[in-house]
């Protein structure tokens, strides 16, 4: 990967912004983030029209999924990162999926000590699946951009 004083410092500021993100919805408190899915789910119930229990159901995956999706940029820009900073082979995929599951411990971690939330396990391993998919991702289009780079 092409490494230079700007993109170090692009990918890390980067970075820095999803894990405020993410580690700033986790200080929401239980009403707020319920409000916040709620939202997202009124949306999407505007036009699926769902009965009450689809719709809990739905309002389910929505909160998965934005877990796997913030994680997944965390593991894509990780990766461009550590490949920037000369990791190769396994080292490049370990240390960012490392990193994307130490991420999440402490994202689960915080949730601990605010009111109306709690940590869940299987959000730390849809947090680290999702950086995962970032990872692989970033190597899938690293390698096509490399591929069709003439």
């Amino acid at each position: 990967m092409i490494r230079t004083k700007r993109r170090m410092i692009l990918c890390a500021g980067l970075i820095a912004c999803v894990l405020t993100f993410i580690w700033g919805n986790s200080l929401a408190d239980g009403t707020v983030s319920g409000v916040m899915s709620g939202h997202v789910m009124a949306w999407f119930n505007s036009f699926l029209h769902l009965d009450a229990g689809d719709a809990q159901t739905l309002h389910l995956v929505i909160r998965k999924l934005a877990h796997f999706t913030e994680f997944a940029c965390l593991g894509l820009l990780l990766t461009w990162q550590f490949g920037m900073m000369g990791e190769q082979g396994g080292h490049l995929i370990c240390m960012p999926l490392f990193c994307g599951m130490a991420a999440a411990c402490v994202d689960e971690t915080i949730q601990v000590f605010v009111p109306g939330r709690g940590p869940s396990l299987m959000d730390v391993w849809i947090d680290t699946a999702g950086a995962a998919a970032g990872i692989m991702a970033a190597y899938i289009g690293y390698n096509y951009i490399r591929k069709h780079k003439h």
